[in-house]
Formats: structure tokens, C-alpha cells, sequence
């Protein structure tokens, strides 16, 4: 964890005076992105407010460039024409040391214009970005006379002014073993294991009690290692972490000297490494302006506002003059990946050297297996205490090991994350789950879809299984004694936000065609189809969305003539963010957005100030820092596969309901008291909760309606709000704040920081208050959500559960998908269709997990430099049942149901349902995955 001088001070004091600019590609030269509708009119929304399409989806069918990759120099407004290109050698091996590069191969025509070495960064004073020490490990490159830290570590790049150069020397280089040279043997520069981390609970005797302990009320147990083993700290009644081991020691007790009344089941679980294989590999183009001290980057990124701090570090006390940093960011895609990894400091390397050209670093997709972020590997201990009378959990626990291979990361939360969700949907009166988080000289794991839940949850449910076959339960049966209910308490002692509704699922399941004829069915095809057999699994789990510092900016305006204008953080990664962006604002201000900017992180009329340590910060120094106005404990988060729905769409809902109160209510009921519009009430018999905002007319009770554009030009003529800009913070629940503003007295938002812009027909007074157009409005007070909430884990779950049938062919080992039915809970969908996609997404990807996708840790695995598509199978449509493959949506609780960030968990319960519909078929359980034809074959041997 981070101690000492904060990520934000830290970047402060390295990297004063650098002026950062991040903005999504500029509509001159990416008129087919931000020009796609919505338009005025009805050309975007159908009837009821649903868009017709995505806002990306012309650009792409038409062939218009949107993803990074698809720009070059020549397309970027202001960038030089000529493009430069660059590649890296990168190590494979690390048990002798780095002796240079040899690259006669190439002659004097390929050399390259220019090579980059670790010895050229050192001299030349370019650092390491260091959000904090080893996330990003110690060195870009190997340095000589070193061995590697991780196996596919760069050891050089090479930079090329011309296309054709740069084409024909990679080429040749590429599966040489001869370039890098290696000298003798030498000591491991691997890292040490990053972390660890311990989750005890027992609760007070039934589920509503209050914990006898848990992290939650008490504290999460962190400790160091010797050698690869944690050293937790010793029971004892003394502090939090001693009674919390004592009560640790407790639940092994009770295991050892469990009686023939419960059922003790241990069982140990592994899975495997995996690549995200997505379509857009890394890449950045990057343009050093030397006269000037512009840094120009256009970088494929999930996390912009991180690579543009870190990039002004690294830079900050070399000898390239640094003045701004202008980072633009297209659409991309990374299911994680492009979170915080380190190709885009790369990047910026390959401009820093490219001689004032613009240098484009694009992995191929050799380099990018070799190099890029993968799904940690993990190894699994767990066992489950189960009273056989009533069939209900006395205990659980777990011990999870996840290789972060040899750079930290987010391994250290990864881990953590999965050992907090490994109680998946049921309630544990007591369980002890802890995570060891371990390095090697694999490829660096990271942020992937699913993040650690699906390892940790898919063993689980497996073993929710093979218990209830061994106490004679029905599965279904088992899961409905043990499901978490409303209120009962998570393994962290928190309760999970708002209604459980895995009874309701577990009905519709157990009801579905697939469950209740599986039997019969079993019967009927295996007497047709001689040497295969057939099962129907089940799995069922609840994924965790957001990261318990979750914050966000959004903008709404508009001008006289009711044009409304929608400002955004949120960028494209592939879950249709921008769409829903424009669809909530649309749903509450009654209208579309006639112009969009997504991709915004520069917010100058947001002059908030930050530590950036939301999970560290000490509740006393938190209490301190928020009596300054401008503080906030995080400007802004990355985007991820869930966070965009309900955590980034709170702050667009937040600004289109502020926009109501301050401005179109009181500007409406100003219309109405001149008799505009004026019906058989009067206007001030008219309430507010009467208001009504339907496809951009307003009305309440039995006025006439108004337009927006009437409503608009009203709030312009009084000098109302007609602008707001917000900053939303959630840890766990949101933070709120009250705000005094002119006309509309106090008003408390869920919201930390708000800034206005007023109506033409505002007073001098009032439009001297506005600073470059906005008005930021100091809040009058405020309530964060307590650090100590920092200690529940998670509390926001949306649930799925899926049916798989499947067939096994007892010959080849072959497992085929004959169909599945999945059943979501996920509030109120804002756009169905992007719900659909996702879930459609997901559990093709939990198919692979489970049937195929696999890499080897070590030497023969990716960071060798000869992995791609042709050894790394992927599941194609003939795998996934396209054709005959279903799924449900629960309909919301009410109208106010928020929205649940649901693209992690729709891959996860297909994996445990898969290899619990092999058992059913075969009648063997397995512990490792893939479930390959080979281990299958082993098995029915």
C-alpha cells in the first residue's frame, strides 16, 4: 500500500509546471465520431427515449476511423506528415544477464535512425512513472550486465523515420535468438512477493447481530512475507489484527474438531493465465515538439488522466524541456488491460527519441501476447464447514494465491478483491479468506475482465456442487438455504446495497426447461448418440462493480435557443459508456444532446484540490483536508467494464437533476405566471413534484405543456442557471454536499463540488462570479462516505446465473455447448440492447475460460515472443451455441431503480456451470481449468 508523501504531492513536487490538456480527438479530425448523432430532432431516440443505435455505430460500419490504432500523423490536425516508427527486442530468458544487442543482421541499410538503451534514460535523466514504488517496476529497460525481471521485459527500441525501413528490420529480427546476447548467469531480479491480505468474520450468533469481528468493524489483516510464505501476525486479545487472527484460529478449531453432524469438504482449485486478445492491441503515437516543450501523444488508454501525470513525471528532470502535455485519446478496447499498464510510457519514450517526429510504437500481435497485461493465474485452498441436518454454511475458508508475474501492478488488489468475493451469493456465518499475492518472471498480470472474481467465485460454485451431492440436496435446494438474503452481511461485515434478489433467480432456474428435464433428456440422448454424453450445469454468483473511490465530471448546458450541450469524462472502451451518457441526460431533461464531448478530463472550472489517496487516507487527516472546499479525495477514475452505468452516470444524472431544480422548474413556473401557458390552475398551486419532461416539452399538472427551447430562453432572460458542471465521489455511497446559490438558497446534491454558468439576463453581480465562463460554487458543507468503509470490501453487486448444456464426447475428450440460458439482475437497463451485447460478450469469454483459452506461465509461454491466434484457441461461434444460446433480464424493483454496472459478472457463471454440467454428463469434478480434451481423456481413462 502507499505510505508516506501522497501519489498527487509526489507528481507535484517532480513535476511542477507542466500543463496537462487530455481530450478526446477533435471533431476535425474525427468528424465521424464526434459528429454521429445525436442530432436535433428524432433521428437518434425512438419513441420512448431508446436510441436507434450507438453514437460510434456509423463511424464503424462506414469504415470511419475511431479506435487509436486507426490514426496516423497525417490525420491529426497540427501534427507533422512525415510518421516515424519504432519496435522493441525484448528479453527472453532471465537467468543470465543482458550483455546488448547485436544487429548486424540488418547491414548499414536497416539500421535503425535511432536505438534506445537503458543507459541512454539513465544519462538523459527520464524516469520511471511511480504512482507508487513497483507498480510499474524499477526499470523500462533491462539494463546491461542485469538479468531480465520478467520473462518478454524490453531490453531496446529501435526507431525508424520511414515505414518501409522499420517493416523490413522487424521482420528480420523477429524469432531471432541471436539479437539479444546474454552473457553468464546471474542473480534473479525478480521482485519479491507484493502483498497479503487476511478477511476474518464471525458473526454475533445469527445474521442481524452485530459481528463479533469482522475487517469491516474492526480491520482487514495485512502482513509481510518471508520467503514466499505470509507471516501473519500473532493471535492474541491485543490490537485489531491479533483478535482478528485469534478469531481465524478459532474457525480452524472448529474445522479440526469438526463431529459427524457437518460435512467438512477441502478441495484445491487452479486456473490459468489468459490473454484479453483484444481486437485493438497497444499502440500510441507520440510527437516530442522540441521548440516548444508540447509533448503531442494520441495513446490508446483506459486510465488518461494516470499516463498524462505520469508522463509529466517521467520527464520532469531529464533533459527534455517539458512545458504542456496535449493527450488525446480515440475509442479503444482492453477489458482492463489499457488500465494503468505501462506500454504508453513506451510510448512516450518513442517520441521523446524520435529526433522531433512523430513515433508510432503499435504492437503487433506477436509483441502484444509477449508484453501485454494478462489474467493472473491462481491457486486455490478452500474448504467448506456444512451442518448436515439443516444444510446451511457454519463456515468457510479460503486461501488464494495469484501470480502478478514480475511487474506489481494491480496484483496486490486483484487478489484482494477475489478473496473478498470468494463467498460468492451465500451467507457464512463465519469464514477466514486470505489472499497471497505473488511475483515470478511470468508476463505482468493486471486489471482483466473479472478481476480475480471469476477465479475465486467459478471454484465456489463449483464446490457448492459436489457439496450438495454429498449431503443428497438438490442443488438448486442447497443454493436456496445459503443465498444471501436483504440485509445479511458480506464476508467484509458490510451489507450489500439495496434488494438480493437471488431467490427470484433461483426460481426462474430451477423452472427453466433445461433443469427440470435434464434427466430424462440424459437418458433420451445417450441412448440415441452412443459415446457421448450429455449434462446440464448450473452456476450462479454476484459480481462486485466499482472500486470503493469511484469519481467522476459531468457538464450540462445549454443556450438561449434550448441547444443543450453534454460534457463528459467517460471514453470509449467498447460497453457503449457514451451512449447511456447521452441516453440518462436524455431521460431527465426530456431531450437528446445536440452536441457531445466525451473524453474530457481538463475541467478548469473544477479548481478541486487532491491527495489521491482514497483508500489510505487516515479518517482524523480526512476530516481535516475537507474543510477546505476545493478538496476531494479523487478527481477522477479510469473506465472500466462497470463503473460507467451507475458510477460515471451519477454524475450525469446528478447534473441534469440540478439543471431541473435550479433552471427549468423555476423558469417554467416563471412562463406559467404570465399566463404563458397558464391552464385551469394557477401556477402556484402547481407543485414541483407535479413536473413532467417528455420528449422535450415541460408540463405539470394541468398546464400547458412548454417546450425546452421556450423553457430555455426563459432561464437565459432571468439569469438563471443554465450551466452545471459536477464532481461525484462514491466509497461505497456517495457523497454529498450542500451549495449556496443565488435565487435557489441552500441546496444539497449527491454531489462534492458543483460549478454554475448563468443566463445572459443575470446580473453584473453574478456574472462577475464567473470565471472563465463558470461560476464554482464553494460548497457550504459536506459529508463523505467514512474511511472506514474503505475496510467493507464491496457493497454494489449485480447478480447472474446461468444453465449450460453440454455434450461430451467420450472419444476425443471434446466438450461441445448445445445451449445455455443466463438470468441478469441489473436495476433498470438504460440502453437493453448494450445489456444484450454484453452479456453475449461475457460468456463468450467465460467459455474460452473454461474450454480453452490457456497460457503457460514460464519459458514456453507468451513472454518467448512466438505466441498468437495460431496457438491460442479462442472460442469461435460454433463453441458459444450463437444460435441457441438465451437470456433473461429481472424486471427493476420500481422506475427508481439505479442502473448496476453488469459487464464483469455476465462471463463468470457460465465457467462454474460448464464444469458442473461435465460432472452431470461424465459423472467426474474437476479442479483446474481449461477443461481441455486432454485432461478430459485422463479423466474417463
Amino acid at each position: 500500500m502507499k505510505t508516506g508523501l501522497s501519489r498527487r504531492g509526489f507528481l507535484k513536487a517532480g513535476a511542477a509546471g507542466v500543463a496537462i490538456k487530455i481530450s478526446l480527438l477533435s471533431s476535425a479530425t474525427q468528424a465521424e465520431l464526434i459528429e454521429t448523432p445525436p442530432r436535433r430532432g428524432a433521428d437518434w431516440l425512438a419513441p420512448g427515449g431508446k436510441p436507434k443505435y450507438r453514437l460510434d455505430a456509423i463511424a464503424k460500419v462506414t469504415g470511419g476511423k475511431t479506435f487509436t490504432r486507426d490514426y496516423r500523423a497525417r490525420d491529426l490536425e497540427g501534427w507533422p506528415k512525415e510518421q516515424a516508427h519504432a519496435f522493441m527486442l525484448n528479453a527472453t530468458r532471465v537467468d543470465r544477464v543482458f550483455d546488448g544487442v547485436d544487429l548486424g543482421l540488418l547491414g548499414d541499410e536497416l539500421k535503425p535512425d535511432r536505438l534506445v538503451l537503458h543507459k541512454d534514460l539513465v544519462a538523459d535523466g527520464v524516469a520511471m512513472p511511480a504512482p507508487w514504488p513497483g507498480f510499474y517496476g524499477d526499470v523500462f529497460f533491462v539494463p546491461k550486465g542485469q538479468t531480465a525481471r520478467l520473462l518478454g521485459q524490453p531490453v531496446a527500441m529501435l526507431i525508424y523515420h520511414d515505414f518501409a525501413r522499420y517493416d523490413a528490420a522487424k521482420r528480420k529480427l523477429r524469432f531471432n535468438d541471436k539479437v539479444v546476447r546474454y552473457g553468464a548467469k546471474g542473480p534473479s531480479t525478480t521482485p519479491g512477493p507484493y502483498g497479503a491480505a487476511r478477511y476474518v468474520r464471525i458473526d454475533g450468533g445469527s445474521p442481524d447481530a452485530e459481528d463479533r469481528y469482522s475487517a469491516l468493524k474492526d480491520t482487514t489483516i495485512r502482513t509481510g512475507f518471508k520467503g514466499n510464505e505470509p507471516q501473519w501476525p500473532t493471535p492474541g486479545d491485543g490490537d485489531a489484527m491479533a483478535r482478528g487472527m485469534a478469531a481465524a484460529a478459532e474457525i480452524e478449531r472448529e474445522i479440526a474438531n469438526a463431529g459427524d453432524d457437518v460435512l467438512v469438504l477441502r478441495r484445491s482449485y487452479s486456473t490459468q493465465s489468459a490473454d484479453a486478445s483484444a481486437m485493438e492491441a497497444d499502440n500510441g503515437n507520440v510527437w516530442y515538439e522540441r521548440g516548444t516543450g508540447i509533448l503531442h501523444a494520441l495513446i490508446a488508454t483506459q486510465s488518461p488522466h494516470e499516463v498524462a501525470e505520469m508522463a509529466a513525471h517521467m520527464v520532469s528532470k531529464s533533459k527534455f524541456a517539458l512545458q504542456s502535455i496535449d493527450l488525446k485519446i480515440g475509442y479503444t478496447v482492453g477489458y482492463g488491460t489499457k488500465d494503468h499498464a505501462i506500454f504508453p510510457f513506451f510510448c512516450v519514450l518513442a517520441g521523446l527519441y524520435g529526433d522531433g517526429r512523430p513515433v508510432r510504437l503499435a504492437n503487433d500481435r506477436y509483441e502484444q501476447f509477449q508484453t501485454a497485461l494478462k489474467r493472473h493465474a491462481f491457486q486455490m485452498d478452500k474448504a467448506m464447514v456444512i451442518d448436515r441436518k439443516t444444510g446451511k454454511f457454519r463456515a468457510m475458508t479460503g486461501r488464494y494465491r495469484n501470480d502478478g508475474g514480475g511487474r506489481e501492478n494491480f496484483s496486490v488488489s486483484v487478489g484482494t478483491v477475489g478473496a473478498t468475493a470468494a463467498q460468492s451469493i451465500y451467507y457464512l456465518p463465519k469464514s477466514d479468506f486470505s489472499a497471497a499475492i505473488m511475483s515470478s518472471r511470468a508476463v505482468d498480470a493486471g486489471s482483466m475482465r473479472g478481476y480475480g472474481t471469476l477465479q475465486t467465485m467459478a471454484a465456489t460454485e463449483m464446490m457448492v456442487d459436489e457439496a450438495a451431492e454429498a449431503l443428497g440436496l438438490d442443488p438448486m435446494e442447497f443454493r436456496r438455504r445459503n443465498a444471501l438474503k436483504s440485509g445479511m452481511k458480506n464476508s467484509q461485515g458490510a451489507i450489500p446495497s439495496g434488494a438480493l434478489r437471488h431467490d427470484e433467480i433461483l426460481a426462474k432456474a430451477e423452472k427453466h426447461p433445461l433443469w427440470v428435464g435434464r434427466q430424462t433428456r440424459k437418458a433420451e440422448f445417450e441412448a440415441a448418440n452412443p459415446g457421448k454424453k450429455y449434462g446440464v450445469g448450473y452456476g450462479h454468483v454476484h459480481k462486485d462493480y466499482g472500486t470503493g473511490a469511484e469519481a467522476a465530471l459531468c457538464g450540462l448546458e445549454f443556450d438561449p435557443s434550448g441547444r443543450l450541450r453534454l460534457s463528459h469524462v467517460a471514453h470509449e472502451i467498447g460497453t457503449g459508456a457514451t451512449t447511456s451518457q447521452a441516453v440518462m441526460a436524455a431521460a431527465i431533461l426530456g431531450r437528446q444532446p445536440d452536441e457531445t464531448e466525451f473524453g474530457k478530463v481538463r475541467w478548469p472550472q473544477m479548481p478541486l484540490e487532491t491527495t489521491d489517496e482514497p483508500y489510505t487516507l487516515s479518517q482524523e487527516e480526512e476530516d481535516k483536508r475537507m474543510a477546505n472546499p476545493r478538496w476531494t479525495p479523487s478527481f477522477t477514475s479510469p473506465m472500466s467494464a462497470s463503473n460507467s452505468v451507475y458510477y460515471l452516470g451519477h454524475a450525469t444524472r446528478e447534473a441534469a437533476r440540478a439543471l431541473v431544480e435550479l433552471s427549468i422548474w423555476p423558469a417554467a413556473r416563471s412562463l406559467w405566471s404570465r399566463g404563458i401557458g397558464g391552464g385551469q390552475l394557477a401556477p402556484e398551486a402547481v407543485r414541483r413534484e407535479d413536473l413532467r419532461i417528455v420528449r422535450g416539452t415541460i408540463n405539470a399538472a394541468a398546464m400547458q405543456p412548454l417546450s425546452f427551447a421556450e423553457v430555455a430562453a426563459e432561464a437565459h432572460r432571468l439569469g438563471l442557471v443554465t450551466g452545471v458542471t459536477v464532481h461525484s465521489f462514491n466509497r461505497w455511497q456517495w457523497a454529498e454536499a450542500e451549495f449556496d446559490l443565488p435565487d435557489a438558497g441552500r441546496r444539497r446534491f449527491a454531489i462534492d463540488a458543483l460549478a454554475v454558468k448563468y443566463g445572459e439576463g443575470a446580473p453584473a453581480e453574478r456574472k462577475a462570479l464567473m470565471k472563465g465562463g463558470w461560476h464554482f460554487v464553494e460548497r457550504a458543507s459536506v459529508s463523505y462516505p467514512p474511511a472506514q468503509r474503505n475496510n467493507a470490501g464491496v457493497t454494489y453487486y449485480a447478480p447472474m446465473a446461468t444453465l449450460a448444456e453440454i455434450v461430451v464426447d467420450t472419444g476425443s475428450g471434446e466438450v461441445s455447448l448445445l445451449s445455455h440460458h443466463s438470468i441478469l439482475e441489473c436495476g433498470n437497463q438504460i440502453v437493453p440492447e448494450l445489456v444484450s451485447g454484453q452479456v453475449q460478450g461475457g460468456l463468450a469469454m467465460g467459455i474460452g475460460h473454461a474450454l480453452k483459452e490457456y497460457l503457460p506461465l514460464y519459458e514456453d509461454g507468451p513472454g518467448n515472443g512466438t505466441w498468437n491466434w495460431n496457438r491460442y484457441e479462442l472460442p469461435t461461434s460454433k463453441d458459444v451455441a450463437v444460435w441457441s444460446q438465451t437470456s433473461e433480464v429481472l424486471p427493476p424493483l420500481s422506475e427508481t431503480d439505479p442502473p448496476k454496472g453488469m459487464a464483469e459478472v455476465v462471463m463468470i457463471a457460465v465457467v462454474p456451470a460448464i464444469v458442473n454440467a461435465v460432472a452431470h454428463a461424465i459423472g467426474k469434478r474437476f479442479y483446474t481449468l481449461p477443461l481441455t480434451p486432454e485432461r478430459i481423456r485422463e479423466a474417463l481413462a
